[in-house]
């Protein structure tokens, strides 16, 4: 079944990092603290709506070496201006993918000039998951799950101690 991911609506991700390796800080007493790297996804997260008109936050969840996020993608109506036989689109519709892409790239790119000094890469998993949220009940039920997720590390799949 073919869906468009530029379609108006919420959408609930999931992008790890590459290996599964734990880099952006540590659950601690059921908390998740963020380190230098967690705080570079937090901001690169946060700056998305500047880069595509049509992306708006929810909630997000960072964890060691995982996030979770909801995004809503909102209708671009577009509007030509311009002068003579061309305008110009003032606006486009960004598919999920492409936001997420921009994600990766932008916090990555972060991430490694810091990365520069140490001679390390960071690098995300390909791809993501990606899940429609169709109603007002999932929408809440996977915003309790991203807020309540660093309770649940010691026992998440996700967690390389329970590889």
């Amino acid at each position: 079944m073919n869906f468009d991911y530029r379609t108006p609506g919420y959408y609930f991700v999931t992008i790890c990092v590459q290996d599964r390796e734990c880099v952006f800080g540590e659950v601690q007493k059921d908390t998740m603290l963020l380190n230098k790297y967690g705080e570079i996804v937090k901001e690169c997260w946060d700056d998305l709506p500047h880069h595509y008109c049509n992306c708006h936050l929810d909630i997000l969840g960072i964890m060691p070496n995982h996030i979770h996020g909801i995004i809503f993608l909102e209708e671009v109506v577009s509007r030509n201006v311009g002068d003579g036989f061309k305008p110009s689109p003032t606006q486009k519709a960004h598919g999920l993918s492409e936001i997420i892409r921009g994600f990766k790239t932008f916090s990555a790119r972060k991430i490694n000039v810091l990365n520069s000094s140490e001679g390390k890469h960071f690098h995300w998993q390909r791809s993501f998951y990606d899940h429609i949220i169709r109603d007002e009940r999932a929408l809440e039920n996977i915003r309790e799950y991203i807020l309540h997720n660093p309770l649940k590390w010691k026992t998440d799949a996700e967690n390389p101690a329970n590889f």
